[in-house]
C-alpha cells in the first residue's frame, strides 16, 4: 500500500467518525534527487527499432522494467516518424519482440509469447489493427524474414531430436513414483548460457505463409543452420550459413553461406575458405551478394571483413579493406551502388554507406543497445526506401532512445527517461588522456560524484569491462551512477584487446591475456590520480566476465587497491576451458593449445597462480547459473582466499546466467550494494549512509 492510499484512508476515516487521525510520519521535503536501486525500476529502454518501407513510422520494442515481477517486460510500440506520436502496439501480458514489416509497409510481422507459453508468430494489419497468430509451434521462431512479394515469412527454429539412447530402466507400475530418467549427453556443446542444459535437436529453415497455415521445414539433417536469412528479389531462394561438412561440431568457425531453391534441390554452398563466412545480402538486382567473414588464423579475436560475389559464389573479394575496423549487418542501398553496415569506434557504434569502390561515409553515430548495468558499445539500425535509418541512440545522461537519420540530420523521436531522469543528480563523464608506458593510446573515462567538488580527492573505482573482445563508451550506465552516487569517482577504460580500435589493437592481448592488460590499467589509474580527482589511498578494483579475470590478475600483482570486487572470473583457464559452455572455443582460439599439451601455458596466465601473492580484500561475485565463466571459476577464487586468510566473501545472485546477472532490477542494485559495501568495509572515512543510497 502506497503512502498516499494510507492518507486517503486515514481522511475518510476521520470525516466518517471525527475522531483525530493517529500522527503520521513528516511527509518529505521533496524528490529524491539521488540516483538509487529503486530508479532501476523506473527505466526503459528502445531496442530494435525498425522502420516502414515509407519511412513514416517505426516499430519498435520498449524494454520496461516491471517492479511487481522483477523483470523488464519487452512490448511493441509505433512511433511517428513526422510528429515524434507514440502508440502502443502490442502491450498485452507476455513479451513481445521481433517486429518486422512486410514490403509493402502494410503489415508488420512479430513473435509473441503469452505469459506461460511459446512464442509464436503474429502478423498485424496495420490499416485495420487486426492481428492473427500464423504459427503454432513448439519453440520459439528467430531471425524472421519477409519474402519480397509479401506472401510468405521464412524463419529459424530448432526441431526436436531422440538423441542418445542408451539402455533403460525397468517397465514402472502404474501409479509408482519413480527418479526421473536418466539425462544422455553426447553433443560437444551440450550447454549455452542462458539456456542452460540444451535438449537434442536441430536449427532448421522454415516456411509459413503470411495469411497462416501449416508451415514447411526446408533444411534437414545434424546440422545446425542460422540466419540472418536473406531472400532472392524474386522470393525463389534465400541464403543462410551453416557449417556442413568436416567435424561440424568442432569448427565452429568454419560456417558458409548456402543458397536454397525453394522449388526443391539441396542447399548449395557459395563460399568454402577456412575461416567463417556468414551474414548475406543479395543485392536488388539479385547479380550480388555481400557478406562478412575473415580467414581463419586460429586467433582469438579477427575483425569481420566485408566481400562481394556473384550469385553463383564466383568472383569473392574483399571491399573497403582500406577501413581498419569490423563490420556488422549489411543491407543493400535500393540502387544497388552500395551497401550499409555497421562498425565499432572509439567506444560507439556507426552506420555507414559503402561504396562498391570501397569508399565509406558515414551516415549516423551515437548507435547505444539496451543494456542498462554497464556501458557496453552496440546498436543496430533499420533503413527505408528512401535511406532514412533508424535506430537507437543514447547519451551519458539517458539510455536507448529510437532515432531517425536523413539526409545528414539526426533526430531523436523518443523521451523514455526524461520524467524520471530529469529530476536526479548523475555523475558527470569526462574522458582521460592516457598514455601506456610504451605510449599507445589507452581510451579512459572518469565519471565524478554527482556533489563532486573541483579540486576535491574522492575514492575510487577502476571498473573493468568483459570480452575481453568488446569496449566502453561515453553513455549511461546505472552501474556506474549507483557508484557514483555512493561518493566514488569511477573509471573505466578501453585497454588493449578492446574491439573498435583496429586489429592491431585487439592483437596487443592474443595469447598474453591477461598480463597484457596490467600496464594499460595502472596508467590510466595513474592518470585519474594525476588529474585531482582520485585519491591514491583509496583505490578499488572491480569487473565482469574478462573485467573479473582481470581484477583476480590485479590484486595477485599489486596491492595498490584497497579492495577488489571479482564479478564471474575465469581464476583457472584450463577448468574454463573445460567446462564452460563454449568447449570447442576457448581452447582452440584464446589458449593456442590444449590443456594437456601446454599445462604450464596454461597456468602462467591463470589468476590462481598469483593467489599466493594476493592480500587485497577480494569479494567474489557469480550467477548461479553461470555458463560461460561457471560457478566453480568463482568457488575456487573464494576457496584460494579462504585458505590463505584473504578476507573474502562469495556473492551468488540465484538464477543468473552470465549474461543475465544484472537482467532483474532488483538483483542488479542488490549486487551493485553490495560490492558498494564490500568497498566501504575498507574505505578510509567512509562517509555514513552511502551504501544506502544505491540500495534502497
Amino acid at each position: 500500500m502506497t503512502f498516499t492510499r494510507t492518507l486517503s484512508r486515514l481522511a475518510i476515516l476521520f470525516a466518517a467518525t471525527c475522531l483525530v487521525p493517529p500522527a503520521l510520519a513528516a511527509p518529505a521535503e521533496g524528490p529524491n534527487s539521488t540516483f538509487t536501486g529503486r530508479d532501476l525500476f523506473d527505466l526503459s529502454a528502445a531496442s530494435d527499432a525498425q522502420i516502414s518501407p515509407d519511412c513514416s513510422k517505426i516499430a519498435y520494442v520498449r524494454l520496461s522494467n516491471d517492479i511487481m515481477t522483477d523483470r523488464a517486460r519487452p512490448t511493441i510500440w509505433l512511433v511517428d516518424v513526422a510528429s515524434g506520436e507514440q502508440t502502443p502496439l502490442v502491450t498485452g501480458p507476455g513479451s513481445h519482440s521481433s517486429p518486422r514489416w512486410s514490403p509493402d509497409g502494410k503489415r508488420l510481422a512479430y513473435v509473441s509469447a503469452p505469459e506461460g507459453a511459446p512464442p509464436q508468430l503474429f502478423v498485424r494489419w496495420m490499416a485495420s489493427g487486426e492481428a492473427a497468430r500464423v504459427t503454432g509451434l513448439p519453440n520459439s521462431p528467430n531471425a524472421i524474414a519477409w519474402s519480397p512479394d509479401g506472401r510468405r515469412i521464412a524463419y529459424v527454429m530448432t526441431v526436436p531430436d531422440e538423441g542418445l539412447s542408451l539402455g533403460k530402466a525397468p517397465d514402472k507400475p502404474e501409479g509408482a513414483k519413480w527418479a526421473d530418467p536418466l539425462e544422455i549427453i553426447d553433443a560437444v556443446t551440450y550447454r549455452a548460457d542462458g539456456a542452460g542444459y540444451l535438449k537434442p535437436g536441430y536449427d532448421h529453415l522454415f516456411l509459413v505463409d503470411a495469411d497462416g497455415g501449416a508451415p514447411r521445414q526446408l533444411t534437414f539433417g545434424a546440422w545446425n543452420d542460422a540466419g540472418p536469412l536473406a531472400w532472392s528479389p524474386d522470393s525463389r531462394s534465400i541464403l543462410f550459413s551453416t557449417v556442413r561438412q568436416g567435424d561440424w561440431q568442432r569448427d565452429v568457425l568454419e560456417t558458409d553461406i548456402y543458397a536454397l531453391d525453394l522449388a526443391g534441390g539441396a542447399p548449395r554452398r557459395l563460399t568454402s575458405r577456412k575461416g567463417p563466412d556468414f551474414g548475406p545480402a543479395i543485392s536488388p538486382d539479385g547479380r550480388q551478394i555481400a557478406y562478412l567473414g575473415w580467414d581463419d588464423l586460429g586467433k582469438g579475436f579477427d575483425q569481420a571483413h566485408l566481400y562481394l560475389m556473384n550469385r553463383d559464389g564466383s568472383g569473392a573479394r574483399q571491399i573497403a579493406a582500406g577501413l581498419d575496423r569490423s563490420f556488422e549487418h549489411l543491407e543493400w542501398t535500393r540502387d544497388g551502388r552500395a551497401v550499409i553496415a555497421t562498425y565499432e569506434e572509439d567506444g560507439g557504434k556507426r552506420v555507414a554507406r559503402i561504396g562498391l569502390d570501397g569508399r565509406v561515409t558515414p551516415l549516423a553515430g551515437g548507435l547505444v543497445d539496451s543494456g542498462f548495468d554497464r556501458p557496453y558499445a552496440g546498436g543496430d539500425y533499420t533503413v527505408a526506401r528512401n535511406g532514412a535509418i533508424a535506430f537507437t541512440t543514447g547519451t551519458i545522461w539517458r539510455p536507448a532512445e529510437v532515432a531517425v537519420a536523413n539526409g545528414g540530420k539526426t533526430r531523436t523521436l523518443t523521451r523514455l527517461n526524461d520524467e524520471l531522469l530529469a529530476g536526479k543528480r548523475l555523475g558527470e563523464v569526462r574522458e582521460l588522456a592516457v598514455r601506456a608506458p610504451d605510449g599507445g593510446r589507452v581510451p579512459a573515462w572518469l565519471v565524478t560524484p554527482p556533489s563532486y567538488v573541483a579540486g576535491q580527492r574522492v575514492p575510487m573505482i577502476l571498473e573493468i569491462h568483459g570480452g575481453p573482445y568488446a569496449a566502453y563508451g561515453p553513455t549511461f550506465a546505472t552501474d556506474m551512477q549507483l557508484y557514483a552516487a555512493a561518493g566514488y569517482a569511477v573509471l573505466y577504460t578501453n585497454p588493449r584487446g578492446s574491439t573498435g580500435y583496429g586489429q592491431a589493437f585487439a592483437d596487443g592481448i592474443e595469447k598474453t591475456y591477461p598480463a597484457s592488460d596490467f600496464d594499460d590499467l595502472m596508467a590510466a589509474v595513474d592518470t585519474a590520480i594525476a588529474s585531482g580527482v582520485a585519491d591514491p589511498d583509496n583505490l578499488f578494483v572491480t569487473g565482469g566476465s574478462g573485467g573479473g579475470i582481470l581484477t583476480a590478475w590485479i590484486v595477485g600483482t599489486t596491492n595498490r587497491f584497497k579492495a577488489a570486487a571479482a564479478q564471474k572470473p575465469v581464476i583457472n583457464w584450463t577448468t574454463q576451458a573445460l567446462t564452460a559452455d563454449g568447449i570447442p572455443f576457448f581452447a582452440r582460439y584464446w589458449m593456442g593449445k590444449m590443456p594437456w599439451e601446454d599445462p604450464q601455458g596454461y597456468w602462467a596466465r591463470s589468476p590462481i597462480s598469483l593467489v599466493g601473492k594476493m592480500k587485497t580484500p577480494t569479494l567474489v561475485v557469480v550467477g548461479s547459473e553461470d555458463y560461460r565463466t561457471p560457478v566453480s571459476e568463482a568457488e575456487q577464487l573464494y576457496a584460494a582466499l579462504q585458505l590463505t586468510g584473504v578476507p573474502t566473501a562469495l556473492v551468488k545472485v540465484p538464477g543468473a546466467s552470465h549474461g543475465g546477472i544484472a537482467s532483474r532490477p532488483s538483483q542488479s542494485a542488490a549486487k551493485a550494494a553490495a560490492i558498494l559495501a564490500w568497498f566501504d568495509k575498507y574505505r578510509t572515512k567512509a562517509p555514513a549512509g552511502q551504501v544506502a543510497a544505491a540500495g534502497e
